[in-house]
């Protein structure tokens, strides 16, 4: 198992300074690769959890425990997403800023909560607006932590805006796909957020956590739902056993409906380092188009906000 990955700064902003910096420890890279962009030189962040790793399965090495005893602050979601860490953080947290920072992004009547659940839905990043109410509780601990991170302020302000552009991109995007195929079927319900966000039905095979398998009722009902809405594709999570999508897969041919395997989706983790789909706009602008052209829609043109995203990783500005 891979334990602590380091975010590189050096993508956007240069090498860091030789200097000692504050260190940010994010449990998972769609808060570190934001913090690292809030950051800039003024800080060093690192993220436990690199791609490929589930979150809800993950178990802190005697090394982690010790690297987020080092660090000057610790960001994590929340929602018990880290459950495992739980007992961790709040040994941490007497000692140093250890900040949930999905628990600070969104308010109660935000959150997307199933009846009798313990916890809410801790998927918040899957709506790109909401994630926007990250960027200021990180900038305000970076400067907490530095005077010469005063000016992630600014840089926070900057990534909420392009968070906002992103999200209406998503939304005329999904809106292209004829309304009856509007179903986006995927091995675990970690897309709640995005279906209400954008408009489109969500369905997982499995509940919100990992930790359960999914039974032979659960793919039953996915097959029918499949089959009454003529949904042409299902989806296949970078952290998830592909094993019950194939089993709808193949439970739907054995009923003479044709379902394809769309391309792999971003849930629980980002993509490598060093790659678009490595960046937290890259995650969900994946998602996206892998979504839209798997159903039938049309991918829309990125907007102005995101054209040096975009340029940056040599993607096309048409979509």
């Amino acid at each position: 198992m891979k334990h602590l990955t380091a975010l590189t700064l050096t993508f956007a902003f240069g090498a860091a300074p030789a200097l000692a910096q504050p260190k940010l420890i994010a449990t998972i890279a769609m808060i570190g690769e934001p913090a690292a962009q809030i950051a800039a030189s003024c800080a060093e962040v690192e993220t436990m959890m690199g791609p490929g790793i589930d979150p809800h399965l993950y178990q802190a090495s005697a090394g982690d425990v010790r690297t987020l005893a080092d660090a000057n602050a610790i960001l994590y979601a929340g929602y018990n997403l880290e459950g495992q860490l739980g007992e961790v953080f709040a040994k941490l947290g007497a000692k140093k800023p250890v900040l949930a920072v999905s628990e600070l992004a969104a308010t109660p009547d935000q959150l997307i909560r199933e009846e009798g659940a313990e916890y809410a839905d801790p998927h918040l990043w899957m709506d790109a607006a909401l994630w926007s109410g990250i960027a200021k509780p990180i900038a305000d601990s970076l400067a907490e932590l530095d005077p010469d991170c005063a000016e992630a302020s600014d840089r926070g302000q900057t990534y909420a805006e392009e968070l906002f552009a992103l999200d209406d991109w998503i939304r005329r995007s999904i809106e292209t796909i004829p309304a009856e195929q509007r179903v986006m079927v995927t091995a675990h319900d970690a897309f709640a957020y995005y279906g209400r966000a954008y408009g489109i039905d969500v369905v997982g095979i499995q509940g919100i956590s990992t930790e359960s398998e999914a039974s032979i009722a659960d793919i039953r009902a996915t097959v029918d739902l499949v089959i009454d809405r003529n949904v042409p594709a299902i989806f296949v999570e970078s952290t998830i056993n592909p094993r019950t999508v194939e089993a709808v897969i193949e439970a739907a041919e054995a009923r003479g409906h044709a379902l394809s395997l769309g391309e792999e989706l971003y849930s629980d983790a980002m993509g490598e380092a060093g790659t678009a789909e490595g960046t937290y706009i890259g995650m969900l602008h994946s998602n996206t188009v892998s979504v839209v052209q798997a159903l039938g829609g049309t991918v829309q043109p990125l907007p102005t906000a995101l054209h040096d995203w975009a340029e940056r990783w040599g993607l096309a500005l048409d979509g």
